[in-house]
């Protein structure tokens, strides 16, 4: 069984050894099919690497946002919440509704 240290390790050895040769064929250094032969993989999986390390790198130098990022809300709650919300607006109508049929009552009682 492999130690997970030593497989961080070796993953990052190989992405920094990609990056290495994306940053060559960019700079000029080395053309596609140069550094797809260096790391031992085709073009077409080269071209991969190279548009998804560039997506990653364009994504890292975005400006963020400082401090801890907002947790997520909690569905559950949210609905619950919300439920309330309409059950509090169906009970003020009903309120309304019963002062205006005494309203209407009282009224009805002083014309009588």
């Amino acid at each position: 069984m492999k130690n997970e240290a030593t497989n961080t390790g070796t993953d990052r050895e190989r992405a920094r050894q990609r990056a290495e040769m994306i940053l060559k064929v960019r700079g000029g250094q080395l053309n596609a099919s140069e550094a797809a032969r260096a790391l031992g993989i085709s073009r077409k999986t080269y071209y991969k690497w190279e548009k998804r390390g560039l997506a990653a790198m364009l994504e890292g130098l975005c400006e963020r946002n400082s401090g801890r990022p907002a947790s997520p809300g909690d569905g559950e709650k949210e609905d619950l919440k919300r439920k309330m919300e309409e059950i509090q607006k169906d009970l003020q109508r009903q309120e309304q509704r019963r002062e205006i049929r005494n309203r209407l009552r009282s009224e009805g009682e002083k014309k009588s």
